[in-house]
């Protein structure tokens, strides 16, 4: 039986010199690390609100909120460059040697990597669909332009389209959760800083500057990751296609792979009973 946790009564606050970075805690135990992903209205709680008191009863659980997304204190740059830096500002801050991570899509990519450039702070890694690349599925996939759809031009109808794209059900989509990522996602600043990521003007002028680019992205570097790695992916994804998982699978010196069926881009909470019950055993299994 799990412990009801609320919003109020696990919200943290911590200083950096970037900013307040604000987090969930719940738990004892290892430290896990939750990182959110992107689109309207996100927050790590509402990511991951359905299944923290499940990893609270093993874990400490550090559920972060990053820099522009509307809780943690707003961004100057790009807020995948910012949560990189968050990463470790946040962990630094509470001085966490190694960690346990989970994170989902953009937050995936995140921890990612994270775990290429300190490969000894973590301890295990899982990622719920986004990281990785396209091998088959046209890129960016249907969510991804839904949101760019939304980012450009926010109205009501656009988000619903997009939350749906998420989905495998669509009765997930309800009135409150369209009400709640509406009110966040419209508010003025974090929009701002939303349209540095997903407004069509944005995603194009990054992709010009990928291809131009001489740094090595991060799904050519996955070799450079020590960590027992567990990719979940639902098989309906529409936003990272589950072929995205191909190149991983290949690169990772300890990946694994689980595909949740009937399942779309959330699959902690589509699939929330057997993906809480296969995480967990990856989680606590030892990886020695």
């Amino acid at each position: 039986m799990t412990t009801e946790l609320t919003l109020e009564g696990t919200a943290r606050e911590l200083a950096t010199d970037r900013g307040v970075l604000r987090y969930h805690e719940a738990g004892d135990g290892p430290p896990l690390l939750l990182l959110h992903g992107s689109g309207p209205g996100v927050t790590g709680w509402r990511n991951y609100r359905g299944v923290l008191a499940d990893f609270a009863e093993h874990y400490r659980c550090l559920v972060l909120e990053f820099p522009g997304f509307g809780v943690s204190d707003p961004c100057e740059g790009h807020p995948m460059a910012m949560a990189k830096f968050a990463v470790k500002d946040f962990l630094d801050g509470l001085d966490l040697p190694d960690v346990a991570i989970i994170g989902n899509s953009m937050g995936g990519i995140v921890a990612t990597q994270f775990a290429i450039a300190e490969p000894d702070r973590v301890r295990k890694l899982v990622t719920i669909g986004g990281a990785g690349r396209s091998v088959f599925a046209p890129a960016p996939g249907e969510g991804i332009r839904l949101l760019m759809e939304f980012t450009d031009d926010p109205t009501r109808e656009k988000l619903v389209r997009w939350l749906r794209s998420m989905v495998f059900d669509p009765a997930i989509v309800t009135e409150e959760l369209i009400e709640e990522r509406w009110a966040l996602a419209t508010e003025p600043k974090t929009l701002e800083i939303a349209r540095r990521m997903y407004s069509t003007e944005a995603f194009t002028a990054g992709a010009r500057a990928a291809a131009a680019s001489n740094e090595t992205p991060y799904w050519a570097q996955l070799g450079k990751i020590k960590a027992p790695t567990l990719l979940t992916w639902g098989r309906d994804d529409r936003v990272s296609p589950v072929d995205m998982a191909m190149l991983p699978m290949r690169e990772l010196r300890r990946g694994e792979l689980h595909v949740f069926p009937n399942c779309g881009h959330w699959t902690m909470i589509e699939a929330r009973e057997a993906w809480l019950a296969t995480v967990l055993a990856f989680l606590k299994r030892n990886d020695a």
